[in-house]
């Protein structure tokens, strides 16, 4: 399986990735949206780890950008938000 993982703190990027590598996931790991993007564009993902609070493209439009795409694989937000609304927010996103 392709892991998409995204997040601009380093450290916690870094121990996602090891952990899927340890579980023998193939990880596509970015500390920038940008990066990111062009990876959803040009390599078949099965899963990805967003970070909501990433400084250029935050994780909610990341998973907007996957979802317009038409691509259907899951999506866990990596998050210290807790408000309600901050949540719908992130299920509420759908493609076309």
């Amino acid at each position: 399986m392709n892991i998409l993982v995204l997040d601009d703190e380093k450290e916690i990027a870094d121990l996602v990735e090891l952990y899927m590598k340890n579980e023998n996931y193939n990880v596509f790991k970015f500390y920038n949206s940008k990066e990111a993007m062009n990876c959803i564009d040009t390599q078949k993902l099965d899963f990805a780890i967003l970070d909501v609070m990433i400084k250029d493209v935050d994780g909610f439009e990341i998973c907007k950008y996957i979802r317009e795409k038409d691509l259907h694989f899951p999506i866990i937000m990596l998050t210290a938000k807790i408000e309600d609304k901050d949540m719908i927010q992130g299920l509420a996103i759908r493609g076309r």
